[in-house]
């Protein structure tokens, strides 16, 4: 045991092991079988500092002393916590108790589902709605601190996406974006995914997004200079669930220069990142402006065919779904992607089979007329940014 417990019924249990068991919905002692009149097990600290006796006692056959462990934080707690975030008289009064509230939820795992369980998603997000119109350095801080906090407690309610996806907080979100720090933007880009993913009425929030001056520069600055891996990924699903619903925009991303951006990840992507890119690909490739400067790109082709089979199903699907737009074009420019495609060599499977049967038929016009090359390595690329 790290953390002994025990419970109403005298017996003690490791804490996780016995909170898992709880969790699972059960309401009765593993031992005994009796039920247990409370399910809030009570720390058992003499227990605890014969083991961390034990250990040292030990620690010349390589045993390491375990660390005190933190008490987890109380439903009633985090119902009080949240009750006075809710009903603070200052900002600075707030930005303690809402910088209490996410030092708590980091803790453990334990606790951010207790702050969860307790509604602090729609707690946190009425918060960033009442001051998103403020200014001054203070409430700045704090809308900050709101957007770190709520991003602990994905996936939201639809309650606390509903606080989120109006019109005053939208568009703080998109200034955090364009002109917040470090952990602003990835804050600001985090919540404003995780509104578009989950929102009820989709299109109207994107609509909504799609409106406020900046947004977009602002997700295409976030891929060109990323912050941190799960940024880039936010970036990458806010834009895709925006090509997707408002065609119009495809345009204004390709002027931004988001293909060749989106090729330049493609080069060493890891999976989920690879897998995000190409589906904005395929998006980005649905219009002609969109095919013309996919087109433009030497690296196009190459690239997508290697991601066929290498990296998951779901990144094969977007990499034949392009290719297959790329080969409607015009004859001269089709031949050349089917050449190309032909040259670098490429697999497929089945989830794709009836647009593969088209591609291969189209390649075969052209098998006899090219020899294959060695598989291109894109490691040593430098990237344009």
């Amino acid at each position: 045991m790290k953390d002994p417990v025990t419970l109403s019924t005298g017996i003690t249990y490791d804490r996780q092991n016995i909170e898992t068991w709880i969790e699972g919905g059960n309401k009765t002692c593993p031992v005994s079988k009796q039920p247990l009149r409370t399910l809030d097990p009570v720390p058992n600290h003499t227990l605890r500092r014969m083991i961390q006796d034990w250990c040292v006692e030990n620690r010349s056959h390589g045993v390491e002393r375990i660390p005190t462990p933190r008490v987890p934080i109380t439903s009633k707690e985090v119902g009080e916590l949240l009750g006075r975030i809710a009903k603070a008289q200052s900002p600075k009064e707030c930005l303690e108790l809402v910088g209490k509230a996410s030092k708590a939820i980091k803790e453990s795992e334990r606790n951010k589902r207790c702050f969860i369980a307790n509604g602090a998603g729609k707690t946190l997000a009425l918060a960033f709605k009442s001051i998103c119109d403020g200014e001054g350095e203070e409430i700045l801080s704090l809308l900050e601190e709101l957007m770190s906090s709520v991003t602990l407690m994905v996936p939201l309610d639809s309650e606390a996406l509903g606080h989120l996806g109006s019109s005053g907080p939208l568009a703080r979100l998109v200034w955090f974006l364009k002109r917040g720090g470090l952990s602003g933007r990835r804050s600001a880009v985090l919540v404003l995914k995780e509104v578009i993913s989950s929102y009820k009425d989709q299109q109207k929030v994107v609509g909504e997004v799609v409106s406020i001056e900046g947004t977009l520069e602002g997700l295409v600055e976030l891929i060109k200079e990323p912050v941190c891996p799960a940024s880039t990924k936010a970036s990458l699903v806010v834009i895709y669930h925006m090509i997707s619903t408002y065609d119009p925009i495809i345009a204004r991303f390709v002027e931004l220069g988001l293909v060749p951006l989106i090729l330049d990840i493609l080069v060493d992507a890891e999976k989920s990142i690879c897998e995000k890119a190409l589906g904005v690909l395929d998006g980005l490739c649905r219009t002609n402006v969109g095919i013309e400067a996919a087109l433009d790109h030497s690296l196009t082709v190459p690239v997508v065919v290697k991601k066929i089979l290498r990296v998951s199903d779901l990144a094969t699907e977007f990499s034949v779904s392009i290719l297959w737009r790329l080969s409607q074009k015009e004859a001269k420019q089709s031949e050349g992607v089917l050449v190309e495609a032909l040259q670098v060599g490429w697999n497929i499977n089945e989830r794709t089979k009836e647009k593969v049967t088209k591609l291969l038929k189209l390649l075969n016009l052209y098998r006899d007329r090219v020899e294959c090359i060695d598989s291109l390595d894109f490691k040593h690329i430098k990237r344009s940014f």
